[in-house]
């Protein structure tokens, strides 16, 4: 059955289904979105097309921008070449959470008349009142996405304020549920042990790395232990985390996002301590007491 909204020089273009997930996850355990949004096509076809693409290049991948999809730039390349009568999605949102992206495809529409589809609406952005609303509903989604990344990022804040919040252990640590440990294995131990005496006994970082200090090797962070020679940056680190001291510490660093040619860049600063989110000491067993760590790093 035809709608008031399609004309034959719609249906005698093609209709692309755009379907995508945010993520991978939910490519793997929400399938029954992804079955409803491959269902649209059955829409597509009562209203009147024969000619359907499905574009599924972007499953897994966001659409609140700074993420490259292929697929959502196939479509609007599509539609720029008047190819396309109707773009469809089961929900508007799918196709872009920013405005940026989400204008850029309504505008092409409206210059070669193309219709866009959702589960319960046909819209002609040639028309102001449909051009009205879908430029709400694009506000509406990117309102929505930001006030969603909000709570989350509230949640978060508020479990490494109590210290809960274990994103990754640094090497001589395990994580085990909320909290850090020693690694069992008694030779990391004993290295990073080692490390901090060494330190402690020739007052400096740097002298420890030298050939004459008689360490031998040093464990150094990595997603298998990996044993290297000693360096003065990874002594460095070391001495100034507090996780050594048995603090808990989180929100040491700030992100600084830049941009070159082909994405957005970040590059993480580190903060003055009294910046930090959290700081708590005695949350965990350390290699060194927290008295001796603080003194020792207030000399660096």
């Amino acid at each position: 059955m035809m709608h008031e909204e399609i004309r034959p020089h719609h249906l005698e273009r093609k209709a692309i289904l755009y379907v995508r997930q945010s993520s991978a996850h939910q490519v793997l355990h929400n399938r029954e979105s992804s079955a409803l949004q491959y269902a649209m096509r059955d829409r597509l076809v009562a209203l009147g097309w024969s000619c359907i693409e499905t574009v599924d290049d972007d499953l897994g991948r966001s659409a609140a921008g700074g993420v490259a999809r292929a697929g959502f730039d196939r479509t609007v390349a599509a539609v720029c070449l008047g190819k396309v009568g109707a773009v469809a999605a089961r929900e508007v949102s799918r196709f872009a959470r920013n405005s940026r992206d989400w204008q850029q495809l309504i505008e092409m529409c409206r210059v070669v008349d193309t219709v866009l589809i959702d589960q319960g609406t046909v819209y002609t952005p040639r028309q102001g009142n449909d051009r009205l609303l879908l430029g709400l509903k694009g506000s509406l989604n990117e309102y929505e996405l930001d006030l969603l990344r909000q709570r989350s990022l509230s949640a978060r804040y508020e479990k490494a304020r109590r210290g809960e919040l274990v994103v990754a252990s640094p090497v001589g640590f395990v994580k085990v549920g909320d909290r850090l440990e020693k690694d069992p294995d008694r030779r990391m131990q004993e290295a990073i042990t080692l490390v901090f005496d060494k330190v402690a006994e020739l007052g400096s970082a740097a002298r420890p790395c030298s050939g004459s200090s008689n360490m031998g090797w040093i464990c150094l962070p990595s997603a298998d232990v990996v044993w290297r020679w000693r360096s003065y940056a990874t002594i460095h680190r070391m001495i100034e985390n507090p996780i050594y001291g048995g603090a808990y510490a989180y929100g040491k660093t700030r992100a600084a996002s830049g941009y070159d040619a082909t994405a957005i860049r970040s590059r993480s600063r580190r903060k003055a301590r009294d910046e930090w989110l959290a700081l708590i000491p005695g949350a965990h067993e350390g290699y060194v007491s927290w008295e001796r760590a603080e003194a020792r790093s207030a000399r660096w």
